[in-house]
């Protein structure tokens, strides 16, 4: 009799990824068929986007920048806080801008060098490493949504519990499930309410925008630019590589999962949609969630569906020694690069 792990493994691998790029289907076509897909299986985005109603509710002048944080409504009725980060020494014309995504842990606030309360931070950084700071320091205007289930947008039982690293993420996942939806979709939409936010600043060019996110932010991070062509180009940090390989081997967050996407596609062919638009993967080699090898494979398709669109030096890689974390350097570079108008090879 087989184990259950091969009738599981059988039973994925045997899924059909009937949208999986192919070579022989044109790009535009292949991408609009998978991006109307991907959304179907996300639960769908709202027809008309409600109004933002931005409020400040804080204005704090740092060492090199102005640190803001500011409430939007994303879905009616659900309103979302962000940090925006910008630098001090604002140029003459508009700058560029990144949406900095955050992974599990205490919420936005653990990407600016803050603790839970909101008091500064002296203590260890975690795998964020304050990445925040360090773009707006680069010259980005740089936004941090509070993503859903983390920091100040938990549950009751949560935000009571005494544990700020306490997060939701699991009874909102299986409450959006029951109703149709995902947390990924939810995420996702709100970091696209996000960058309409991002927009109305006369400090930020629109048309140079970045992302970046770390584990379950680069979920979100990739994703978000897969489906919203006005992100420019992206950083994916430990999380780019196959379902197989990662989320299939393992207990995971049920909010990584996204019913019946196997039937349609795997995570580089989802990533995927981000070209010909730049893409950007870190990977630690010591990655114990999201490891080196799966993500050499989906390196390795995604390096085939931007070289079929005579795009190849628009995806670049760094595979540092390190564990499930940020790494910042050379994503830092290549991000100064891209939203410069420079372009770096592969």
């Amino acid at each position: 009799m087989n184990s259950l792990e091969q009738y599981m493994n059988q039973l994925t691998g045997s899924a059909a990824q009937s949208l999986a790029f192919r070579r022989d289907i044109p790009y535009g076509e292949w991408r609009s068929a998978l991006a109307a897909k991907f959304t179907e299986r996300l639960g769908g985005f709202p027809e008309q986007r409600a109004q933002l109603d931005p409020v400040l509710l804080e204005r704090t002048v740092c060492a090199g920048y102005i640190r803001e944080r500011v409430e939007i409504t994303t879905y009616d009725g659900l309103r979302m806080p962000m940090y925006l980060l910008i630098p001090e020494q604002l140029a003459a014309s508009p700058l560029p801008a990144v949406l900095a995504i955050h992974g599990h842990g205490y919420g936005s606030r653990e990407l600016v060098g803050l603790n839970p309360d909101g008091s500064e931070r002296e203590g260890d950084p975690g795998l964020h490493k304050d990445f925040a700071l360090s773009l707006v320091k680069q010259g980005f205007v740089t936004a941090v949504p509070e993503v859903l289930g983390f920091g100040d947008r938990r549950l009751a039982e949560d935000l009571n519990s005494g544990e700020p690293g306490r997060n939701s993420c699991f009874r909102v996942s299986a409450a959006l499930l029951m109703a149709g939806q995902t947390m990924a979709g939810y995420r996702i939409y709100e970091t696209m309410r996000a960058l309409d936010y991002v927009q109305t600043r006369e400090e930020v060019s629109h048309e140079r925008i970045g992302i970046m996110g770390i584990s379950g932010g680069g979920l979100v991070a990739g994703f978000t630019a897969a489906l919203d062509k006005r992100i420019s180009c992206a950083v994916v940090s430990g999380y780019a590589n196959t379902f197989a390989d990662s989320i299939l081997t393992r207990s995971h967050c049920l909010d990584n999962y996204i019913p019946g996407i196997l039937l349609d596609a795997e995570m580089p062919d989802l990533l995927g949609l981000i070209a010909p638009r730049a893409l950007f993967i870190e990977s630690g080699d010591a990655d114990p969630l999201f490891g080196p090898e799966g993500t050499k494979q989906a390196l390795s398709r995604l390096q085939m569906i931007y070289d079929a669109e005579g795009h190849g030096g628009q995806i670049a890689a760094d595979f540092f020694a390190g564990g499930h974390e940020i790494h910042g350097g050379p994503a830092f570079s290549w991000l100064r690069r891209q939203l410069s108008g420079q372009r770096t090879p592969a």
